[in-house]
């Protein structure tokens, strides 16, 4: 630019001289007008060089926001603390960021490897692969989402290793505001609290094994739910009223199994669910919930089921504290018999305060009683105390080992066992 500048004006300058046929020396009042035009313009030079640099500068703080929104509204927030990742996890994940695209599929795995030995009559110590996990969720708009989940489990079949693929959940949901939301598909009955705490991801709880009253493919509870589930916030100000209420098909011919494929009698299983999560008290849930249905089975009279269930529960993991209790209630359609069946559990856990918070120790005592003649639940007692401890290797990583103590029925004797578990998520 000052280049331009200086050319124009002894351009100018010669051809004046050359019009007046004088020589091109410029005359004393001349060449301080140059001067004092150059000194000009190198100060508007270092104003536009200023302006210029402000200008480079100013777009720095949007472009790193712009970064940041843009990493938050794709990317799957990574737990930075076991709790908020179990929350995350809670009743059925969906994203919660905004997209800009639909769908935006989002996929975190689970796994773990388990080796057991017990001093139990007729079983054989080793390793196990345990389940591969995958949580598949995706916004398809501002209010709807789908989630699934699949597992793949090695089960020896004719002395050969296959994998048994499952659909554990499968579900879209309508999310109209924080007081309604409802949803269709297949999920974990939320009729207690650990069967919608903790899916098949083992990471996610802090012991090796579920207990026995929600054990994936027992009895005692229905563990999968197929139908349509309303659910949302009750306005109740700091006391944090949530709801529940379900319809689909109840338990299948096989009372472990949902009805995936349609219920097996034209009689609707129901559930409803509330609890409450003080805002002032962080972690800590209570509530209780209710499940009917009626049973039909091939080698059981038909019956009418009434599951009642109580928790308490306090997830700070300083301390760590979840009880429930559970009464199945069964009423013989054809002979008016009636049989309640209990379970209950209480674990403890701490995560110590040293070792970088890595040691978490625990302990769980769990007791289930069926009464005799009950025509479903027969064989399920259990009286058992579990001690472990949970390391944490990395954010999403963990290695866990215990003993349990275990006595299934009076007449058999009590069996002790070690079990240990790496488990991690991807």
């Amino acid at each position: 630019m000052r280049k331009l500048l200086l050319a124009v004006l002894w351009i100018a300058f010669l051809g004046g001289g050359t019009a007046l046929g004088q020589t091109p020396s410029p005359p004393a009042g001349q060449a301080e007008l140059v001067t004092a035009l150059l000194e000009r313009i190198d100060r508007l030079e270092r104003r536009v060089n200023d302006l210029e640099n402000k200008l480079a500068c100013a777009p720095e703080p949007c472009a790193t926001n712009a970064k940041l929104v843009t990493a938050s509204a794709v990317d799957p927030p990574a737990p930075a603390a076991k709790n908020a990742t179990m929350q995350e996890h809670q009743d059925h994940p969906m994203p919660a960021v905004e997209q800009s695209t639909y769908p935006s599929m989002q996929i975190r795995g689970f796994g773990d490897v388990d080796f057991f030995a017990t001093d139990q009559k007729g079983t054989t110590s080793g390793f196990d692969l345990g389940q591969f996990v995958l949580h598949i969720a995706s916004p398809l708009s501002k209010k709807v989402t789908y989630f699934g989940e699949v597992s793949f489990t090695a089960q020896n079949v004719a002395q050969s290793t296959v994998y048994a693929l499952q659909v554990e959940r499968t579900l879209i949901r309508y999310d109209y505001d924080d007081f309604f939301k409802i949803s269709f598909g297949k999920y974990h009955t939320p009729v207690n609290y650990w069967n919608t705490e903790f899916h098949h991801g083992l990471w996610l709880q802090t012991t090796i094994a579920r207990p026995e009253m929600v054990k994936f493919g027992g009895t005692f509870i229905p563990v999968h739910f197929v139908g349509l589930l309303g659910e949302g916030e009750i306005p109740s100000g700091g006391v944090g009223l949530n709801y529940q209420v379900g319809m689909g098909n109840g338990r299948g011919e096989n009372i472990a199994t949902a009805g995936d494929a349609g219920d097996i009698n034209n009689n609707r299983a129901w559930v409803v669910n509330l609890f409450s999560r003080p805002q002032h008290i962080y972690g800590l849930q209570m509530g209780g919930s209710f499940y009917g249905d009626e049973i039909t089975t091939p080698t059981a009279p038909r019956m009418k089921e009434l599951i009642s269930a109580v928790h308490f529960v306090w997830t700070r993991e300083t301390p760590e504290f979840l009880s429930e209790f559970a009464n199945v209630h069964h009423r013989v359609l054809d002979t008016g018999q009636v049989f309640n069946s209990l379970a209950y559990y209480i674990q403890v856990a701490y995560r110590l305060p040293w070792l970088e918070k890595k040691w978490k120790p625990y302990y769980r005592f769990e007791y289930i009683h069926a009464p005799k003649g009950e025509p479903v639940l027969h064989g399920t007692n259990l009286v058992e105390s579990t001690a472990g401890v949970r390391y944490d290797i990395t954010e999403f990583a963990a290695f866990k080992t215990e003993y349990r103590s275990t006595k299934r029925a009076t007449n058999e004797p009590r069996f002790n066992g070690v079990f240990l578990q790496t488990c991690f998520t991807f």
